[in-house]
């Protein structure tokens, strides 16, 4: 945990640079436009110059850092920091300075894009929405420490615009030593690559524990994209009694969920007949809505937020052991290939011989080993008297043959993953019924009302509800083309099975694209350019720069300090949301600060149109800039591309949010460009009233399209869109 933690903040200094860079060059542009006297339309070239860079880079970033990975592109912008930061140190004239300011932007977009994702796929998905928040609060961190560093230098007889701009490429130096020699490289995109032991390692530093053998299967599972995924509830119980009271299920419908030892399993039977169980299940369905306007893909998500009990939804009690699927044939021998993800043919007699080294494309351990899968022998079946609770906690501290104690293979968020073969078909033959299914459950004496994915456990039972679909290396076509393993394949052999561009079709990643697409658009026309424009004016009114005169600080430093200031009150804001995004959540955060936004610019809008007179009108436009500050960078600011970096799969991640980005930025520049235009035309008033209007657009997009996904793991998120999406779609064609 401490290892992910430290790996966030530093890749967050990407962050922390751009901040750095928008304070330094708002600051220098003052004394560049006296020094090499600049026309406006020129002065404002040398400005956008970065903008345009992060907007171009963007374009082709994500499909580059889903070839070539993340740790290298946060390399290479660490580098175009550093170098913009000497060129500019340099600059002769204004072409070179322009020329400066676009390597400077290319760095910019790699960061702002890349950053979130890098943390998002390290991070654990309990404090994923805490670090995810660390790049605002840094980028606002820089910008402070700029402002104050800039408006000392201010202060001197003579300020250097180069020297400003040039003190850039000492931190990005810093920032380049981090990246080369102590960020990892994703895990997830290294399972993607089929780098199977360098992922491993990974893990086990970032998690800081040898047991990641259930993290590294959920990372294979990852792997997929779109598949028929179906939520089935389950009763899991010995399988000699009855299960309380519900109708028994047919021997064709008894299912073996494996745990992490050898001859530990137990029996699942899907929940059948017209049974409280079933209704509490069904309610908050689907196919009841309460609104019908709301996505029914926020429902879905919803129903696993709804108050937890006291343990709340980041670890799991009931099912200490499911998804470890992972053990060796022999205890005190461990594959370095594919470690302990081995896997062999159902039926099968020999298993592959384990080939020497440690090459990651040589794919001769199985990926899950027989002893856990075989159903040809008889597997010892689960304690028959007593609780089936009692028998998973008796396990909760197995030992492997070496000592080594096998923890939890939970995946975060009270979800745990876990296998099943169905070998009967209709005919009575196998049919090959490889599944991989999330588990969820609660483990508490009546469930959450419409709760989707959690049954409560009753008595001697644990109920629980799953996503079954089909592994992601595990298919028919691959069982006739190439049998290895149950028709496991090497990740690297599938990653580019398909093009990339054809994922965007599946319903699940059309889906999260509308919403990553339309929050980025959204929040770009929030109004935060506009108060940023405005907020001189409305200091200036309020007095601030005459005091400051009075104390003999001249306007540009004065403007400087108020900057600095300004920046400044975000910082607290910025840790408290760190604080909430994990508990209250994305979703909640928006829906209660996006009011605040609304009701701050209708104030001001007031304030521009009534005579409250100077005073008051000062101290009330004051007080609702700080606020719309505050409220802005607590959520509308960092969750947009926190909610972009979790909602798309593995394998387009970085295209998706590219997509995503580049929205970003095209909003950006149209916005900066058309806020002048904007101000001749409607006047300031008439502004903020648009800017209040997005808001509302803004909260009404999220009450119904937004979904929350805080504490989810990454491959579960993905899977809820899928599954989700396709229930939708076919609704709508009923």
């Amino acid at each position: 945990m401490k290892g992910a933690v430290l790996v966030a903040i530093a890749a967050s200094i990407g962050n922390f640079l751009q901040g750095w860079d928008n304070a330094t060059i708002a600051g220098a542009i003052v004394y560049i436009k006296k020094d090499l006297a600049l026309q406006t339309s020129v002065e404002g070239l040398v400005v956008a110059m970065s903008l345009i860079g992060a907007t171009v880079i963007t374009t082709c970033s994500g499909p580059i850092s889903d070839w070539l990975g993340r740790r290298p592109m946060l390399i290479i912008s660490s580098v175009l920091y550093f170098l913009g930061g000497l060129v500019m140190l340099w600059s002769p004239n204004v072409y070179v300075l322009c020329i400066a300011r676009l390597l400077d932007g290319f760095g910019i977009g790699l960061a702002v894009t890349l950053v979130p994702v890098y943390i998002s796929e390290t991070a654990p998905s309990e404090i994923r929405g805490s670090l995810n928040t660390l790049p605002q609060f840094s980028g606002s961190g820089g910008m402070f420490l700029s402002y104050c560093m800039v408006f000392g230098m201010s202060l001197t007889p003579s300020p250097s615009w180069r020297i400003m701009l040039g003190v850039l490429s000492i931190p990005s130096l810093i920032y380049f030593v981090l990246t080369v020699f102590f960020l990892p490289e994703s895990p997830r995109w290294l399972v993607s690559k089929g780098k199977m032991l360098e992922a491993k390692k990974v893990l086990q530093r970032l998690r800081g524990r040898e047991d990641v053998s259930g993290e590294m299967a959920l990372l294979v599972e990852g792997l997929g994209i779109g598949g028929d995924t179906s939520i089935e509830e389950y009763i899991i119980g010995p399988a000699d009694d009855e299960v309380d009271g519900h109708e028994q299920t047919t021997d064709k419908d008894k299912i073996r969920l494996y745990g992490s030892q050898a001859g530990l399993s137990w029996l699942a039977k899907p929940v059948t007949g017209q049974s409280s169980l079933g209704l509490v299940s069904r309610h908050g369905s689907l196919a009841n809505q309460s609104m019908p306007l709301m996505d029914p893909l926020v429902t879905l998500f919803g129903s696993v937020h709804e108050k937890l009990p006291e343990t709340g939804s980041m670890r799991s009690t009931l099912f200490p052991n499911f998804g470890s699927m992972f053990s060796t044939a022999d205890p005190h021998v461990k594959h370095e290939q594919w470690d302990e993800e081995s896997l062999q043919r159902e039926g099968e007699d020999d298993m592959s011989d384990a080939a020497g080294g440690d090459s990651d494309d040589n794919l001769h351990s199985p990926l899950i080993s027989r002893q856990t899968t075989s159903l040809e022998k008889e597997m010892p079946p689960p304690p028959s008297h007593g609780s089936i609770l009692s028998s998973m906690r008796r396990h909760s501290s197995l030992m492997q043959g070496s000592g080594e104690p096998v923890g939890s293979t939970g995946i975060g968020g009270g979800w745990q993953l876990a296998w099943k073969w169905s070998d009967k078909g209709e005919d009575g033959k196998k049919q090959g019924g490889f599944k991989r299914i999330y588990l969820h459950e609660e483990g508490v004496p009546g469930s959450r009302r419409g709760s989707i994915v959690s049954i409560p456990g009753e008595g001697e039972f644990v109920q629980a509800a799953a996503l079954v679909s089909q592994p992601a290396l595990y298919s028919k076509d691959l069982v006739d083309g190439q049998p290895v393993g149950p028709a496991m394949v090497h990740p690297s052999e599938t990653a580019s099975t398909a093009p990339i561009w054809k994922a965007l079709l599946e319903p699940g990643v059309k889906h999260a694209l509308v919403v990553g697409i339309g929050i980025q658009i959204l929040q770009q026309f929030s109004g935060i350019n506009g108060v940023l424009y405005y907020t001189p004016q409305i200091l200036e009114e309020a007095g601030v720069e005459v005091l400051l005169a009075d104390a003999g600080i001249g306007s540009a430093s004065a403007s400087f300090l108020i900057s600095a200031f300004t920046t400044f009150l975000m910082l607290p804001c910025i840790g408290l949301a760190m604080r909430l995004m994990d508990v209250s959540g994305r979703r909640q955060l928006l829906l209660v600060t996006i009011p605040v936004l609304i009701v701050s610019l209708v104030i001001l809008i007031i304030g521009n149109t009534v005579d409250f007179g100077t005073v008051a009108h000062a101290a009330i436009s004051t007080i609702c800039v700080v606020v719309y500050f505050c409220c802005f960078v607590m959520a509308y600011g960092p969750i947009p591309n926190i909610l972009c970096s979790e909602i798309f799969p593995t394998r387009v991640r970085g295209l998706c949010i590219a997509i995503c980005a580049l929205v970003f930025w095209i909003g950006d520049i149209i916005v900066t460009y058309s806020l002048p235009v904007m101000l001749s035309s409607f006047g300031l008033a008439g502004v903020f009233g648009i800017y209040a209007v997005v808001c509302f657009i803004s909260w009404i997009f999220v009450f119904l399209k937004v979904p929350e996904t805080k504490g989810m793991p990454l491959e579960v998120i993905t899977e809820f869109f899928s599954v989700g999406s396709r229930q939708a779609a076919a609704a709508k064609n009923e």
